[in-house]
């Protein structure tokens, strides 16, 4: 089992920037490929980026190419997700994921493609 707990999330202004955090339970997240996704009310699950089990490797939402980044740092088992120039279509409640990494660069950029999910943090962009 991988635990994992988001945070960062909050109330900002447009134009403004966040960085979200996922903190896992378990040295074997170095073993799984990571993922955000994002839920707005009433709107379904959506990707947003990825980062491979390495870090070599990341993949983007086109709504976010540009404005967010993806990272990680296996020694402290954390995913990051910087988010630049918000845009209040990124009201959200964010949530990370976590998928075995089937080889070295795999990414996957579905929500059917990740077996561990955390409980989200808000993120809300106001006017």
């Amino acid at each position: 089992q991988v635990q994992l707990v988001e945070s960062g999330g909050g109330l900002v202004q447009a134009g403004s920037s966040l960085r979200l955090s996922c903190a896992a339970s378990s040295r074997t997240s170095s073993n799984y490929a990571m993922g955000w996704f994002r839920q707005a009310p009433g709107k379904e699950r959506e990707f947003v980026a990825a980062i491979s089990s390495t870090g070599g490797s990341t993949g983007y939402a086109d709504s976010v190419k540009g404005r967010f980044t993806i990272s990680r740092d296996n020694a402290k088992n954390t995913v990051y997700l910087q988010m630049n120039s918000l845009k209040p279509e990124d009201t959200a409640v964010y949530y990370c994921a976590a998928a075995a990494a089937l080889y070295r660069e795999y990414v996957a950029y579905v929500a059917s493609g990740y077996a561990y999910w955390g409980q989200g943090t808000q993120v809300t962009v106001s006017s």
